[in-house]
């Protein structure tokens, strides 16, 4: 199972324009405006400023993906998440969103309208839970 990260983004909301920079950054790893610029515009079918670029990049900063390194006279970011503790993160708070519905009827008939593929990873994922627990009730 894998474990909810201990760092969590300020605003985990995303614009499309930022998941794409995110996700070339994950991609490229430490990355300077230009080389984001660069992966964009090889699309010869995109148009994008260097600025809108930075501050994308800016703006993911503030929320709190991104961490900006100064080196020299150049401006480095790197992602303060792994793709995969985003995806977790995400998961997470769309489960709380479906749970907060709280009407146990609503639940009941969305589970019963998963087809059998679905229903098998619930039930695995029911299993899981309770070897998780039953572990941490032993310790």
């Amino acid at each position: 199972m894998a474990p909810l990260p201990e760092y969590r983004p300020k605003q985990l909301s995303l614009g499309p324009l930022e998941a794409e920079i995110l996700n070339i950054v994950w991609e490229l790893g430490s990355v300077t405006v230009k080389d984001v610029h660069d992966r964009i515009l090889a699309d010869p079918n995109r148009e994008l400023a260097y600025t809108s670029v930075t501050t994308v990049l800016r703006r993911l900063t503030d929320k709190g993906w991104l961490a900006c390194d100064k080196q020299g006279r150049a401006y480095y970011w790197q992602a303060l998440l792994t793709k995969k503790q985003a995806q977790v993160i995400k998961a997470h708070e769309q489960l709380q969103q479906f749970l907060a519905v709280g009407n146990p009827d609503v639940i009941a008939a969305f589970a019963d309208s998963l087809d059998e593929s679905a229903s098998e990873k619930i039930q695995a994922i029911a299993q899981r839970i309770k070897a998780a627990r039953k572990a941490r009730e032993e310790e």
